[in-house]
């Protein structure tokens, strides 16, 4: 008989959960299917989320595959976060989000 914590290990959803059920991450996501976004335009639209934790959530879902960060070798230097194919595939979730929340 397998434990409760054997079963959330090979949950599908338990996973989910688990790269993208941190606060923030999903609004980083939803505010990235619309395009590429610099780091300040994130923390502007997400305000007031901290500097520190934006950071530290690009860095997980760039780290999962989800969110892809390009630098840009230029004086000021500065990067844009894009979503990966993985990260775009999350739309339909938002989009079967609303729906649910309309119903």
């Amino acid at each position: 008989m397998k434990t409760m914590q054997e079963n959330h290990e090979n949950c599908a959803v338990a996973k989910t959960i688990k790269i993208i059920g941190s606060k923030w991450t999903m609004l980083i996501i939803h505010n990235l299917c619309d395009g590429k976004k610099r780091f300040g335009e994130l923390q502007r639209i997400l305000s007031p989320i901290s500097p520190k934790t934006l950071s530290e959530r690009l860095r997980e879902l760039e780290k999962e595959g989800i969110v892809h960060k390009k630098v840009f070798a230029e004086v000021p230097l500065h990067v844009e976060y894009s979503l990966t194919k993985k990260g775009m595939s999350l739309k339909k979730v938002f989009e079967q989000m609303g729906t649910w929340a309309a119903d």
